[in-house]
């Protein structure tokens, strides 16, 4: 009886790291896309509305779900205290704390990095340009996310649970 315990704890274990995996597949071209529609939000506040950044990036928040929400309150909060600190600065520092929330990769890390150094340093119009390139090289990644999902996602499924059921199978 014990020994029965014992393997369907195995195999379940085993089938929830293999699912937690694949949902790591399934939630990064979902992120993408939401980063996407925020950056263009946001070009779309700076260039048209002539909306401050904080308020800005608050408003994108809003719309946002949480671990990608947390990026842009993160990035808005030192810029509404007139703490000194620059747009990219704060950006970057968001980026450095919210990340490990997130199922995005290091692409994508990489390119939001780059388009914060220009955050908040030039006027609208080439603000928006290296919006509009990020956004681009971000559509460039959803796509790599998706194939990434289709190809992975599945196969993870089963790997966890033909590992959990391997293990049980040495066990007896």
């Amino acid at each position: 009886m014990l020994k029965l315990l014992g393997a369907v704890m195995i195999l379940a274990a085993a089938t929830l790291y293999g699912f937690a995996k694949a949902s790591v597949y399934a939630r990064r071209p979902r992120q993408i896309r939401q980063l996407i529609h925020a950056l263009q939000r946001l070009e779309t506040e700076m260039t048209y509305g002539f909306t401050p950044l904080p308020e800005a990036l608050l408003r994108i928040a809003d719309q946002l779900e949480p671990q990608i929400a947390a990026l842009f309150r993160s990035a808005a909060e030192p810029l509404s205290t007139q703490s000194g600190i620059t747009a990219g600065e704060s950006f970057r520092d968001a980026l450095n704390t919210c990340w490990k929330q997130t199922a995005l990769s290091s692409n994508e890390r990489e390119i939001l990095s780059q388009m914060s150094y220009t955050l908040g340093i030039s006027d609208r119009s080439d603000q928006a340009k290296h919006l509009r390139l990020a956004v681009t090289l971000l559509q460039a990644e959803e796509q790599n996310a998706w194939d990434e999902q289709r190809r992975y996602e599945k196969m993870w499924k089963s790997l966890g649970v033909l590992a959990g059921a391997f293990v049980v199978i040495l066990m007896y």
